[in-house]
């Protein structure tokens, strides 16, 4: 795919933060580049930023297509919905045959699997790619998850994989499977996020309000963890979070937001798709309400009058505490993990996407928002056993968590007792026990959805499904 500077390999369409930031990651890498956006500030920003480099921005749709190789590879990075539809629209009568569309935005799969089918019937190829890494990540190598037209992803494979962020030489894309499987791999990437996000926003309840920790002391707690086994991206902008102050200010920035969490639906697609695979994700579930609500600030400070309550504080030793809370986050952080891996095992099996979940595994270690050190824990169990059925059966996972359980417990009966919320560190905990039980309560479930609707059960041992009649029928 080379290019004369009159000529480009490569097209985007939306520069904004993250289309204008693969694009001169692109040119960084020698590729010649053309981006377009309705918005002429931005356009004029690709021109200003890409001035030493085959770069060049365009207002005009038309001017843009045709200033691209042939057959034309162009990304879009336009919010999700139908701004995607439209932005197809407007192109495709400016588009040939082989030509290839690639959606880089978050796109929800069925979106994804529709459009695939649209654009194979007017001969074009199509294909949605997850890409995570914030503005950083796409300047500089993100993780990208792009499925569906593998022959056209070949075609891109080069460009892909040398602006994508490398881990042990190792280039942090690879090729998910057919359909809308990128799409789908990246949502249950966020979803894996929300839960790790609140978890780290319930350690800060915890430091904060249980132990009366200052700013400073919390962020001292964070650095510390980010230097060990808990390293990750997530905690690493938590600690520069608790550095930061508004220039002319004394105070963290951080005190002067408001609490209430806004969400693009990532998230919540997470949730309600597991629920029709039938794949429990409670921590993540528990994250997407939480966020839910924040926004209810008004009821929350009317509830607060009502229900007033002693001081909070967590009647513990707080080195001892310390030590069982670091434990207590590495469970959780690992159970989230497992909830998000257990739900793609799920879905490769339901929508036929052949996922290798130890590849996604690698290209997660580095480029994007979930990047930890665990993931190569996660990477090797699926090394190990391709086919492993979860990944708290890898018997090194559950060495980990063997380990560090006891602090979970210690922490949850510690911020229960003291009325600190922290339902997904209760949800995380609840699910591991439920998951290790060999026999659930779930019989008296069943019990009870006969007696009231005679559903039927099934019994131990025996074939075939029973109904009883719990209670004789009243005579006349």
């Amino acid at each position: 795919m080379s290019a004369t500077p009159e000529k480009y390999a490569f097209g985007m369409i939306g520069l904004g933060t993250m289309g204008r930031s693969l694009l001169l990651n692109m040119a960084d890498h020698g590729y010649a580049v053309a981006g377009h956006d309705k918005d002429a500030t931005k356009v004029a920003s690709l021109n200003e930023e890409g001035k030493d480099h085959h770069v060049k921005g365009f207002g005009d749709a038309k001017e843009f297509i045709q200033s691209l190789t042939t057959p034309r590879a162009i990304m879009m990075l336009v919010p999700a919905g139908k701004i995607v539809d439209s932005v197809i629209e407007e192109l495709t009568p400016l588009l040939e045959k082989g030509d290839i569309l690639i959606d880089g935005g978050n796109s929800h799969f069925t979106d994804t699997n529709r459009r695939v089918e649209e654009l194979e019937a007017i001969g074009l190829h199509f294909f949605g790619m997850g890409v995570s890494g914030g503005e950083e990540g796409a300047r500089r190598g993100p993780s990208m998850m792009p499925g569906g037209d593998k022959d056209a992803y070949n075609v891109m494979k080069p460009i892909f994989e040398a602006i994508a962020a490398h881990v042990d030489g190792a280039p942090c894309v690879t090729y998910i499977g057919p359909g809308a499987s990128g799409h789908f791999v990246k949502m249950v990437h966020n979803g894996i996020e929300y839960g790790i996000m609140q978890l780290i926003a319930e350690t800060y309840e915890i430091l904060k309000t249980g132990l009366k920790l200052d700013n400073d002391a919390i962020g001292t707690v964070f650095t510390k963890w980010n230097d060990g086994r808990l390293k990750s991206f997530l905690l690493d902008i938590t600690k520069d979070i608790f550095k930061y102050k508004a220039p002319g200010t004394d105070h963290l920035l951080l005190d002067d937001i408001k609490d209430e969490a806004k969400a693009k639906g990532t998230g919540k697609w997470t949730s309600q798709v597991a629920m029709d695979l039938q794949a429990p994700i409670p921590t993540v579930d528990t994250a997407v309400a939480m966020r839910d609500l924040s926004k209810y600030k008004a009821l929350r400070v009317q509830a607060g009058d009502i229900y007033s309550k002693d001081e909070i504080t967590l009647d513990v030793n707080k080195d001892e505490f310390l030590a069982a809370l670091e434990q207590a986050f590495y469970f959780n952080m690992i159970i989230s993990y497992a909830q998000g891996m257990h739900l793609l095992s799920l879905a490769s099996a339901e929508y036929k996407y052949d996922l290798h979940l130890g590849d996604i595994a690698k290209i997660w270690r580095g480029g994007c928002i979930i990047r930890s050190e665990f993931l190569n824990d996660i990477f090797n169990a699926y090394q190990k056993d391709a086919k492993l059925a979860h990944l708290l059966l890898d018997s090194s996972v559950a060495e980990l968590i063997k380990a560090a359980v006891p602090g979970a417990r210690k922490v949850l009966s510690a911020t229960v007792a003291a009325g600190v919320a922290t339902p997904a560190y209760a949800s995380s905990l609840s699910y591991f026990d439920a998951f290790r039980s060999k026999r659930m309560p779930s019989n008296l479930t069943q019990a009870q959805r006969d007696y009231f609707g005679a559903h039927t059960y099934e019994l131990i041992g025996k074939e075939g499904v029973f109904h009883t009649q719990w209670v004789p029928k009243s005579e006349d």
